[in-house]
């Protein structure tokens, strides 16, 4: 069972999903929260495998509440649920660590996928979101920042791989390399790139389009 946390300040809003997530039989909802606040103090008691974060709170929004449970040190992953745009939303709740981003038009088909691809260790983007970011950048990321052409084909791949949340054995796999070998390229990556956490190879991997979408082939 995953183990969630609803935050949303509409009770309405919270009741229909929580309804919905009890109705696919492998969703345990641990509690639910109204306010960014409350959210934080309910991850740090309860610390859920997921929490299910709306953004648009009064008092501490969900892209600081996110934030704050990311920095808590538990092993909970934050899906954020919102009716924003994307393209508006997306990098700030990136930045703050959430792994997955959803809008609540399409929660009743794609929720579930959401989820179980956070509990395996994968980010999870709708298609829309990440097209979006492919479309603005061609060549390289915001401000001039280093892109993709100082990589090689194999670092492209591995990044791309490892963005999704790919443990180094399943990256190994699936480019036919050794495990030792992937790491030579992730750190190569890293190093050309000035990045270092999982959270900015995923920025980095979005804005500059090597982050295929959900559904893509």
């Amino acid at each position: 069972m995953v183990r969630v946390l609803l935050v949303d300040d509409h009770n309405v809003v919270r009741a229909g999903l929580r309804a919905l997530l009890e109705s696919m039989g492998r969703v345990d909802v641990v509690g639910e929260a109204s306010s960014g606040e409350e959210a934080v103090d309910k991850a740090r008691m309860l610390e859920p495998d997921i929490v299910i974060m709306d953004l648009a709170m009064p008092g501490m929004d969900g892209v600081e509440a996110t934030r704050r449970i990311t920095g808590l040190g538990i092993d909970t992953k934050v899906l954020v649920l919102t009716i924003h745009d994307e393209d508006e939303f997306l990098i700030p709740a990136l930045d703050a660590g959430a792994e997955g981003f959803l809008n609540k038009s399409v929660a009743d088909t794609d929720l579930l996928g959401a989820l179980e691809a956070l509990v395996h260790g994968h980010s999870y983007l709708p298609r829309r979101a990440a097209a979006l970011l492919a479309r603005r950048k061609t060549g390289g990321t915001a401000s001039g920042d280093p892109g993709p052409d100082m990589l090689s084909s194999r670092e492209r791949a591995a990044v791309g791989l490892y963005a999704r949340g790919f443990s180094t054995r399943e990256m190994a796999r699936e480019m036919a390399l050794s495990p030792k070998t992937v790491e030579g390229y992730i750190g190569r990556a890293k190093t050309k790139l000035g990045l270092h956490t999982r959270r900015e190879i995923v920025r980095f991997a979005l804005e500059a389009g090597l982050l295929r979408a959900e559904g893509e082939q």
